[in-house]
């Protein structure tokens, strides 16, 4: 029986709410009376229940689809403006003991390097990091009690904000590990994580049985609860994502909207972020063996009906797509991005041949960040490390009600303005610095609130003048 406010997966995402959403849509697709209703309630950047959200999905009016299209872009800017947030993947470790199928980490896997990182060399991947220029980190390890216990997870994380090299420094850890105890999700809030992520990869439980074959991770309803132990262990800030092409999208769009509704309905605070990542190869993986890959078009899509839908939440797209397939689809709706990425256990550094081999997944945009930086900012966005509501404590409840106000601009204008001034500064090449240093001065004409317009001008004086980290 469907319950949103149910701390029971199988409640939360009932099985047969998904497939009645999914007959819903697919009777309503062609409902012009239906879909406006649905667009105007849309229009008031106030979301949508899963089942509106299906409809307009499914929809197949041309006009009615423009419209879908608009209004997302409409939305992020809204929400969002045109700031865009980069960050870096760390691998700590590709040492595994789920059978999960899709992923080379499996246990069975006995082509790919096994590696694990020790703390001298995480700092050496994070100096490496900090001097690209990054501030935020998304740690990765795959699930394996011996080599990946929680103490090196906290121990990883404790040397990551260590870690003060030139006028670098790590301001937020976010950390992608299974799904675990209250227990560890407490010490995990008491190192000072900033998002915990964890990917559902499928909400349909028998598909997601059949590809996690062996391992803790087979549990279906530990892991889709996990966020529910998070939040209850202190973490407020949490990010959904499935991995499209596992299943057919459909069911997996409606179910990730359904645990966002149930994270509200529970908690008060639905997802921080939504990452929307693709089937892609790797060792010992071949997409082609999977039967509901997506194309770029219905990917598209399904970012624009997310981002009406839950019109708050950052949505996250990785190097796993391509430069053109990330150009599309900043405009309807993602607002974060990560940029010079390695997927590899210690991929930065000293990457060693057989690194590339170790990859979780092969990169489609390889670009170096300077480049992506300078892109962003030749497209007309504002690229951010901004992580200044993580260190100011507006996350969870708090963050959530200045952003479905839609006042989250006074504070990430300005932070995006003095981050961005630092990594030009610090980082950029000449060719990237002279277009930022231009992009700034427009973006700082932007600022409406006199009192914030003069302390940023204050804060751009003192980072001029060498000095680091002001935040509003």
């Amino acid at each position: 029986m469907y319950n949103p406010k149910s701390h029971k997966a199988e409640e939360f995402i009932a099985h047969e709410e998904v497939l009645a959403s999914l007959e819903y849509a697919e009777k309503n697709k062609n409902n012009l009376k239906l879909i406006d209703e649905i667009l105007s309630k849309a229009k008031k950047g106030k979301g949508l229940s899963h089942r509106e959200a299906a409809v307009l999905l499914d929809c197949e009016i041309e006009e009615k689809n423009n419209e879908i299209f608009a209004l997302a872009e409409k939305i992020k800017k809204d929400y969002y403006g045109n700031r865009i947030v980069l960050f870096a993947p760390l691998y700590l470790s590709n040492y595994c003991v789920n059978g999960c199928v899709y992923c080379p980490y499996h246990s069975q896997n006995k082509t790919i390097p096994r590696r694990k990182l020790s703390q001298e060399e995480i700092k050496n991947e994070v100096i490496a990091l900090q001097d690209m220029g990054h501030k935020r980190l998304a740690i990765e390890a795959g699930e394996d009690p011996e080599n990946n216990p929680i103490e090196y997870i906290l121990d990883s994380i404790k040397t990551i904000y260590g870690v003060k090299h030139k006028n670098g420094a790590i301001r937020r850890v976010n950390v992608n590990i299974a799904a675990t105890t209250v227990e560890n999700y407490k010490k995990l809030h008491e190192v000072g994580i900033g998002t915990y992520v964890l990917f559902q990869e499928t909400y349909n439980k028998e598909t997601y049985e059949r590809l996690h074959p062996t391992g803790p991770k087979h549990d279906y309803a530990y892991h889709t609860e996990a966020m529910d132990r998070a939040m209850q262990a202190g973490i407020d800030d949490v990010s959904l994502g499935v991995l499209f092409g596992l299943e057919l999208y459909r069911y997996e769009f409606s179910a990730l909207l359904m645990h966002a509704e149930h994270l509200e309905a529970a908690f008060k605070v639905g997802p921080h972020a939504i990452s929307v990542p693709r089937l892609r190869k790797a060792d010992d993986v071949n997409p082609d063996e999977f039967d509901n890959g997506i194309d770029d078009d219905t990917f598209a899509k399904i970012v624009a009906c997310i981002r009406i839908a839950v019109p708050y939440t950052g949505m996250i797209i990785s190097t796993r797509e391509s430069e053109e397939c990330r150009k599309r689809l900043l405009h309807l709706g993602i607002s974060q991005m990560s940029g010079g990425s390695k997927t590899s256990v210690g991929g930065y550094f000293n990457p060693m041949p057989e690194d590339e081999n170790s990859a979780q997944f092969d990169i489609s945009d390889r670009r170096p960040l300077d480049e992506v930086i300078r892109w962003l900012m030749e497209l007309g966005y504002l690229p951010s490390f901004c992580t200044a509501c993580y260190g100011s404590g507006r996350t969870g409840e708090r963050f959530m009600e200045i952003c479905k106000e839609q006042q989250i601009h006074n504070f990430c204008q300005p932070n995006a303005i003095l981050t961005l001034k630092e990594y030009l500064d610090d980082y950029a090449s000449e060719q990237t610095r002279a277009i930022g240093y231009k992009l700034i001065h427009g973006e700082f004409d932007k600022i409406k609130d006199e009192k914030i317009k003069e302390a940023t001008k204050t804060y751009l004086e003192r980072i001029e003048a060498g000095e680091r980290n002001f935040r509003f």
